[in-house]
């Protein structure tokens, strides 16, 4: 098919991809806007779609907003983006957004966890709705009750303020963790548990002590510790040196949780894994700069802002959003090896 620019090579209309394509300008709306399925043929709407792409067409988003009522752009609420799982949750909600003409706004807390100043009262007016990592939650409170629809990330399902809710399967992984320290025969255990308040945490703390209660022989014991290297080292530190028989695996509620525990192994001039094994959760790029490499639970962050993002539009769209927590996988590599003794 060929095609040609406006005359005086002006910005071309939906008129003229209308024109191009044999078409009328409502078959154009419906296609460029992606409300053409049960409408128009998909025939058609590929021949729209290709000559829009032809001609160099870009719809005035502007000026559809206006006639929508829509600002056709979402906040993305996160706990900090110096760790690299919330800004590969952006990447996923971004690339989402992109697809439908939305753009995402990021709200990081300055505090890297918990309570937020106020990102909405000035913002409002300016979004269509929110994504929200529940480890950010405090940054919540002024659209709770507003007409925001609110999608909550990694949280608990329970929670009725929010029009729905995207979750990675953390148990299981909690369970992949504990069956496969058992299976190397490890009985006596340390949970470094995340000193921060939420539910994604919580979740790893009962479904540990889910899969422990009832093997035999086992012992647990749980140390909180901050979300940060040195913080972490001297939790692990002072449970690896009570008196008594010294725990063989540190289960660790994050890669770098267990990145200072490592280091508080090797401090106390232990091996890991000869020693003591250790375990993270999320697969950061650190798992495999430790020395040796970190097993640990990886996590899809990507995903986790792609079906974020799908929801929100689910949601805006009056579609219940796709059910079923996302998968999770255990990677096994060299922190973890047989019990001694």
């Amino acid at each position: 098919m060929q095609t040609r620019e406006p005359v005086g090579g002006a910005r071309p209309t939906s008129k003229d991809v209308a024109r191009a394509a044999g078409v009328s300008q409502a078959t154009v709306s419906l296609v460029l806007g992606d409300k053409w399925r049960g409408r128009v043929s998909e025939r058609t709407a590929g021949l729209v779609r290709q000559t829009a792409v032809d001609l160099g067409y870009r719809p005035n988003l502007a000026a559809r907003n206006l006639r929508l009522g829509r600002t056709r752009t979402a906040l993305l609420v996160v706990p900090a983006l110096t760790n690299e799982f919330f800004a590969r949750v952006y990447a996923g909600a971004a690339a989402v957004a992109e697809e439908h003409g939305f753009g995402v706004v990021l709200y990081p807390s300055p505090e890297g966890v918990g309570p937020a100043k106020d990102p909405f009262a000035s913002a409002r007016a300016a979004l269509d709705g929110v994504i929200a990592s529940s480890m950010a939650a405090g940054a919540l409170d002024a659209i709770r009750g507003t007409d925001l629809p609110l999608v909550m990330l990694d949280s608990d399902p329970a929670d009725p303020a929010s029009a729905a809710h995207v979750n990675l399967d953390i148990a299981d992984g909690m369970r992949q963790v504990t069956d496969h320290l058992l299976g190397l025969g490890h009985r006596r255990f340390v949970h470094l548990a995340s000193a921060v308040p939420s539910w994604t945490f919580e979740v790893r703390a009962r479904a540990l002590d889910a899969v422990l209660r009832d093997v035999p022989g086992v012992s647990l014991r749980t140390v909180p510790a901050p979300l940060d290297v040195s913080g972490a080292r001297a939790a692990a530190g002072q449970a690896l040196s009570v008196t008594g028989p010294r725990p063989t695996a540190l289960i660790c509620d994050d890669d770098i949780i267990a990145a200072g525990a490592c280091k508080a192994v090797r401090r106390l001039g232990l091996r890991v894994p000869e020693d003591v094994s250790v375990t993270g959760f999320d697969d950061l790029a650190l798992a495999t700069a430790l020395e040796p490499e970190l097993t640990t639970v990886s996590l899809p962050a990507e995903r986790v802002g792609e079906a974020g993002m799908s929801a929100l539009l689910s949601v805006l769209e009056g579609r219940a959003p796709e059910p079923g927590d996302l998968p999770v996988t255990l990677v096994g590599r060299g922190s973890t090896g047989p019990a001694r003794g």
